[in-house]
């Protein structure tokens, strides 16, 4: 009888919540979301508030590091916004304080 080789452990699922994402995804979510007009009044940076296109706001992020983190900080912003907007209100309890709906 052959014996199976030992297979690998897999490796545990990454956390980091922007694995798997492209930049180019990051910044065209975040022009969807917010306008490019919005997007420049959060993150002022002329390839967002002067004649922005997705192409140059890549060609800059991806010299830039310091203006790469803060798009992906403010993705990650949007992320949580959006969940918590998504989330069902939590149960709200009578105003006497009784505990007692």
């Amino acid at each position: 009888m052959l014996a199976m080789p030992p297979s690998a452990p897999t490796p545990a699922p990454s956390r980091d919540p922007l694995h798997g994402l492209t930049l180019e995804a990051i910044v065209s979510a975040l022009a969807a979301h917010y306008g490019w007009a919005g997007l420049g009044q959060r993150i002022p940076v002329r390839c967002f508030t002067s004649d922005p296109s997705l192409a140059s706001s890549l060609k800059f992020l991806r010299k830039t590091p310091w203006a790469r983190d803060k798009v992906e900080g403010l993705y990650l912003f949007m992320r949580r916004e959006q969940r918590r907007a998504g989330a069902p209100a939590p149960l709200s309890t009578p105003a006497d304080g009784s505990g007692q709906a």
